[in-house]
């Protein structure tokens, strides 16, 4: 039986289903400070006049040195030796994991009912993981793991017997006085930020399909006594730990090069897996049914290389050298102090000497989007924002000793802060009021006595994580005794049932007004004389009936509302906003981004050819990849792979196709990630089949199972050197 596509019915003429969308706004960056500094965080000494303070300056002195009234203060360099082992190489660390839920009376609750969260069972004796390869036995003394409820006290784990659920003990619920959340790790605890996985999985091969390469390790090492695998080493998939004193990116490239993945990828186990990583060892049914937009988060892990390998000082202080940072568009300088916050970006590139003479006087320092310059950021980005289903950014924060950068504010996103280096002293208050919760835009900067008492008042160390949910107020100040480096990843800004409803209503009104007569009716005559504020106390008849008029009508305005095109509305703006796809060498060698025609110096002509058989097998490239849509009567495919590493530098990127074979990139999505041979595309003729998979390759948005060898070699050439 021929299978009907929804696009089919795309070649109407009809309009009614179409969706209102909205312009790409451009990106606007504020101008530059004319000055090296603003003037009121320039002090000038007293009795020193302004001809005697430049006079200064011009005879080699520093403007950024009169910065708190001290040109001589200097602090301790952060930046790791070159002989330092590499961020990379895990140091090991103790497998506890305390977990802190923060409730609050001022928070959304869900439901004033609701059963103590379950407590886990304890475990004793502090042990090394294995990972048998057939079963996973239980173990029988492990570390506690602790959890400290809303009122800071903290409890120890029940010993109760529980049943295992995705690496942890989930133990019967009990009663409690107290909201409380206690987890044990299993024994797959210290080997959980490997993804979620215990052991690299056996894929089954197809036909058409690349062979799974052999994993990093070697098929006789059963356990995972030796090391525990970094974060880096887990979103890219790599073993970094022999590579040298390489900055993360370096590393990246250079394992990349030699250890080439497998081809066959699901970029949707790979984005939960990544989130996985992120929240460990809570289990993602958790963390969504009591923390998601609700309350803070603090994980705990005692774990101090576990977030190494995303970024490091020193690659902030490569990037600085290498790429050309522009303050306040890439960089900002930024200070808090007396209550007040200040930024100092003079005009122009960002030169290291010029941050690190900031940071030294006390200044933090920001980097926005470091997806940009960092690919071991940029990779597990583009794994989040595909389990997100919405754009995922982040931004870098380095702050020096016994200092703060950022007055206390709250957010319009979803915040998961990463501590990387040193440590950092968060305070976490609730909401001010119910219009302040899940807000839609950011806060300015709050005064220290707009706070009350704090929710969480918690020192993040390296390996930590600390959630919390949009609307929560917020500050970090860093210990005396050593600096901050920290990653926040931010999810979820304008991505509501509101901004749905927004493009949603407008198309719904339009379409009820072309086909329903009442919503094209006149007003009543005399309506203003008991509409409106000033005639909201009347109680007529006349008030009454229009009141019932309009709620029938917006009653029946839900049965016009195209929900679908709507959705592909937000689907392409996701589209629009997404980072480009990390491809791996091996997908690479499979797609048009690592084969084909190419020049060859020697024989002076194109070589490579290569064509899309009817048993070619492919499938794209990611999941997320594309979004199918109609617009202005045509099918419109836009994808993110020609999206730049920085947000809405390059327009929206689409390709137009006929609506005869929408159904054949519907076949496509639904198949993902299994490879389908060409000949299956549910078209009429082989011709569109080969037609449309072409076009999907030549765009990049496709890979094959096998590198597509070349129809050509050199002995096929004539006396001339031509084909």
């Amino acid at each position: 039986m021929k299978r009907v596509s929804a696009f089919s019915v795309f070649s109407s003429k009809n309009k009614k289903g179409k969706c209102a969308d909205e312009d790409t706004p451009k990106i606007k960056v504020s101008p530059g400070i004319s000055s090296l500094r603003k003037t009121s965080s320039t002090p000038t000494v007293a009795g020193e006049s302004k001809t005697k303070k430049l006079l200064k300056v011009l005879k080699g002195g520093s403007l950024r040195g009169s910065f708190k009234g001290s040109a001589t203060k200097s602090r301790q360099s952060i930046l790791p030796d070159v002989a330092m082992d590499s961020p990379f190489i895990p140091h090991g660390g103790d497998p506890d994991c305390e977990l802190t839920s923060i409730k609050s009376d001022s928070v959304k609750k869900n439901g004033s009912n609701k059963p103590p969260l379950p407590k886990k069972p304890s475990r004793k004796d502090k042990k090394k993981i294995q990972l048998d390869d057939a079963t996973d036995k239980a173990a029988d003394n492990d570390e506690n793991t602790n959890v400290t409820n809303y009122s800071g006290v903290k409890r120890q784990s029940p010993r109760n017997e529980g049943v295992q659920e995705n690496g942890l003990t989930r133990a019967k619920a009990s009663k409690s006085s107290s909201d409380e959340m206690e987890l044990s790790p299993s024994k797959n605890d210290t080997a959980m930020h490997n993804m979620g996985q215990d052991k690299p999985p056996r894929a089954k091969v197809s036909k058409g399909q690349a062979k799974v390469l052999p994993p990093n390790i070697s098929p006789s090492a059963k356990h995972l006594k030796k090391k525990d695998k970094s974060y880096a080493e887990e979103i890219t998939g790599l073993d970094l730990s022999g590579v040298g004193n390489l900055n993360a990116d370096e590393k990246i490239q250079s394992c990349s090069e030699s250890q080439v993945p497998t081809v066959m990828y699901d970029s949707t186990a790979e984005a939960k897996r990544a989130f996985d990583t992120l929240i460990h060892p809570v289990t993602k049914q958790t963390f969504f049914r009591e923390m998601w937009e609700r309350k803070p988060l603090l994980v705990k892990r005692h774990l101090p290389h576990y977030n190494q390998g995303l970024f490091s000082t020193s690659d902030l202080d490569g990037i600085l050298r290498k790429e050309n940072i522009q303050f306040t568009t890439n960089l900002d300088i930024v200070s808090y102090e007396d209550d007040k916050r200040e930024t100092h970006n003079p005009v122009g590139r960002a030169y290291a000497p010029v941050v690190w003479d900031y940071y030294q006087n006390g200044c933090s320092v920001r980097l926005l989007n470091p997806q940009t310059y960092s690919k071991s950021v940029w990779t597990l980005l583009a794994k989040l924002q595909e389990f997100f289903g919405c754009s995922v950014g982040a931004n870098i924060y380095l702050t020096p000793p016994g200092t703060q950068g950022f007055a206390p504010h709250y957010d319009d996103i979803e915040a998961f802060i990463l501590q990387l280096e040193g440590k950092k002293h968060w305070r976490l208050y609730s909401p001010r009021s119910t219009s302040e919760m899940l807000p839609r835009f950011s806060s300015d900067n709050l005064s220290q006595e707009d706070l009350g008492t704090p929710i969480l008042d918690k020192i993040l160390e390296a390996g930590d994580m600390l959630y919390f949910p949009r609307g929560t107020i917020h500050q970090g100040r860093t210990c005396a005794d050593a600096h901050s480096l920290h990653i926040t990843v931010s999810a979820f800004q304008k991505n509501t049932w509101g901004d749905l409803l927004q493009k949603l209503l407008p198309s719904a009104l339009q379409s009820a007004m072309e086909e329903n007569l009442d919503f094209r009716k006149g007003l009543p005559l005399d309506y203003l004389n008991f509409m409106g504020v000033v005639n909201s106390d009347k109680d007529c008849p006349e008030r009454v009936d229009f009141l019932s008029k309009m709620k029938q009508l917006l009653t029946s305005l839900v049965s016009y509302a195209p929900i679908d095109a709507a959705c592909d509305q937000m689907g392409k703006q996701f589209v629009v906003d997404s980072l480009p796809p990390v491809l791996s060498e091996g997908e690479k060698q499979c797609s048009i981004h690592g084969t084909g025609e190419h020049w060859n110096s020697e024989e002076h002509g194109v070589r490579g050819t290569v064509e899309i058989e009817p048993d070619t097998h492919i499938k794209l490239v990611r999941k997320g990849v594309i979004r199918i849509i109609t617009e202005e009567d045509q099918v419109r495919i836009y994808h993110c792979l020609e999206n730049a590493r920085i947000f809405r530098e390059v327009e929206p990127q689409y390709i137009e196709i006929q609506a005869e074979v929408a159904p054949a990139v519907e076949f496509l999505i639904h198949n993902y990630p299994e490879y389908i041979p060409v000949d299956s595309l549910p078209l009429d003729s082989l011709e569109e089949r080969i037609s449309i998979a072409k076009d999907l390759y030549e765009k990049g948005l496709l890979i094959t199972g096998d590198p597509l060898e070349p129809l050509y070699d050199t002995s096929e050439t004539d006396d001339n050197g031509h084909l």
